[in-house]
């Protein structure tokens, strides 16, 4: 029975950290300054390496640490790029365990306190290697006066010591120390470059993975070589050996990218109601609410650069066809559309991330982006203004205020989105297929009491009051509806009738303003006898007498005299027959 121990797992991003110069990923500009130094025997006294998080500042330091102390297998090496890794200095410091390369977190060490151990014991040599080094991790966590006292050793330390820190966050590091230190900028690893080391650790690690999987957790590192790799290894892990795109999407929590550029195409067609459903359908199948709204300001910032820079589509990371759905994305979509929407899903991101239900803030806000390319620019919107025909004089008949502009005869108030998704038949018109479709599905609606009906069913009360109250039908057949304003009707009324007609059947309604032909409202018609009494009060003398007096007074209701003595007969006490004597004895 063997009763040897297996060795201790250790986790890819420290497995496969680089241990030379050799080993870092898309850090060359970097590689090259530092061999050119130890080559010409230019060692500064103090360097600092800044980047973002997993690029490899640590990993470099101690490389560095390692370089500078090496001896060689021999013993006798010099300074160098190429640490053999095999001496007592390499192995040693590789491990964290070397007396001379003292390793100090700024993070938890941050008081001046902290440093005056580091400047009383730089007098002294290093005990074994050739330098003695001090290494300190986040840097700018230092406090100002922990910086100024440093300040004079790091500008003349001893010719035994040198510095290297390591920060995320340069711009809070003093001047005054940038000043007296070589600065690396340790860039974001290209993608091209993370999914070669990636798929390098996995062949080493005998895993199979997908590599549209790869390509997942490239773009979810961000540029991050430790993100990447401790993805990586739980991916391994999640797929048991064999590991997909769909495995991936899964353990990230993100939605099909294919099927979020299906939202996009239903959003900007101004569909809600098929928006709503794909939404909720990638909710059921786990996608997080804000993962999806984050990937369609990814999409739109991506569409928006290809549309200014073609060659943004070659992206290692982006599949050939959401590439080519991108493109004729681009091609197809205005940039102030892309704007906006851009600028509505951030606001949408910071309302998500606040409400407590955050799918129903998700659905809000599709809702709202559907009507992104409803939206008229602000030169349609001055050539409206400029189309419309003036007010009438004095502000209208009776003194009161002046009805409301309305766009001129025959004029289309646009209610739905121009743009046709690129897999749909392109920019051109739906094919006939689609158009009977619609006709079939409107043709539920064939007068326009089915629309009232349809927009009480939906519980849309101001809507519907409206319509009865301000739109005066001129014509109407399913799918179009063309109507007069009254002189109180809303300008955007036609715009949010055709918008809810639209969310309600999946389906485009043209709606057309008019400036004459209609008929009476419906509450006009429902209302006719109230209206005659109304008409009639108003022709008496005392009542013509008191709006002279008061032009903006209307008459709300009219009680003829039988009414009022059915309300008295209704309102009276009732009588009592045997009326009780407090008094009276039994």
């Amino acid at each position: 029975m063997n009763d040897t121990p297996s060795p201790a797992y250790q986790v890819l991003a420290r497995k496969y950290r680089p241990e030379t110069f050799a080993d870092l990923v898309g850090q060359d500009a970097m590689v090259r300054t530092l061999k050119n130094a130890f080559d010409a025997d230019r060692i500064a006294q103090a360097f600092i390496m800044t980047g973002i998080r997993g690029t490899g500042k640590t990993t470099t330091a101690r490389i560095i640490a390692k370089g500078m102390n090496c001896i060689g297998p021999d013993g006798q090496g010099k300074p160098t790029t190429e640490p053999c890794g095999q001496c007592e200095h390499c192995v040693a410091i590789m491990e964290g365990r070397h007396v001379d390369v003292m390793e100090m977190d700024a993070a938890s060490r941050t008081g001046v306190n902290d440093i005056r151990e580091i400047i009383d014991s730089v007098r002294y040599r290093a005990a074994s290697a050739r330098y003695k080094i001090y290494i300190i991790d986040e840097v700018h966590m230092l406090s100002t006066s922990a910086f100024n006292a440093l300040l004079k050793t790091l500008e003349e330390p001893p010719e035994h010591v040198k510095f290297i820190f390591a920060t995320t966050e340069i711009r809070k590091v003093p001047v005054t120390v940038l000043s007296r230190c070589q600065r690396f900028d340790l860039r974001r690893i290209e993608p091209e470059d993370m999914i070669g080391l990636l798929s390098k650790i996995a062949a080493a690690e005998n895993a199979q993975i997908a590599d549209d999987a790869l390509a997942l957790i490239t773009r979810a590192a961000e540029g991050s070589a430790r993100d990447a790799t401790s993805l990586l290894d739980q991916a391994i892990s999640h797929g048991a050996g064999e590991t997909s795109a769909d495995q991936v999407r899964a353990m990230l929590g993100l939605a099909d990218r294919g099927r979020v550029l299906d939202l996009m195409d239903m959003i900007l067609r101004g569909d809600a109601a098929a928006a709503l459903t794909e939404l909720g359908a990638q909710y059921a199948e786990g996608a997080d609410p804000l993962a999806v709204l984050r990937d369609l300001a990814e999409i739109t910032h991506w569409v928006s650069v290809v549309k200014i820079t073609p060659d943004a589509a070659e992206d290692p990371t982006v599949s050939p066809d959401e590439r080519a759905r991108g493109q004729q994305m681009a091609e197809a979509l205005p940039m102030r559309v892309l704007t906006r929407m851009w600028q509505m899903l951030l606001k949408a991101l910071e309302e998500v991330s606040a409400a407590p239900n955050a799918m129903m803030a998700a659905e809000m806000a599709v809702i709202r982006l559907t009507h992104v390319a409803d939206l008229p620019s602000p030169e349609e919107l001055i050539k409206r203004l400029q189309d419309a025909p003036p007010p009438p004089p004095n502000g209208g008949p009776g003194g009161g205020v002046a009805a409301p502009s309305q766009p001129a005869a025959h004029t289309r108030t646009p209610v739905a989105s121009s743009y046709t998704s690129p897999m749909r038949g392109g920019a051109g018109a739906p094919s006939a297929a689609l158009a009977q479709d619609a006709q079939t599905a409107l043709a539920r609606y064939p007068t326009f009491d089915h629309v009232v009906d349809l927009i009480r069913a939906n519980r849309d009360g101001v809507l519907l009051d409206e319509v009865k109250r301000a739109l005066r039908l001129v014509a109407y057949q399913p799918g179009r509806i063309e109507f007069q304003p009254t002189e109180r009707a809303s300008p955007q009324l036609a715009q949010r009738l055709g918008t809810a007609l639209q969310r309600w059947t999946g389906n485009r309604w043209a709606v057309t303003v008019v400036n004459e032909g209609g008929g009476e409202t419906i509450y006009e018609k429902e209302n006719a006898a109230e209206e005659a009494l109304k008409a009639e009060a108003r022709a008496h003398p005392l009542v013509q007498a008191v709006l002279a007096q008061f032009p903006k007074a209307r008459i709300k209701s009219i009680e003829t005299p039988e009414q009022r003595e059915a309300k008295v007969e209704t309102e009276a006490l009732p009588e009592v027959e045997d009326e009780w004597d407090p008094f009276e004895e039994d």
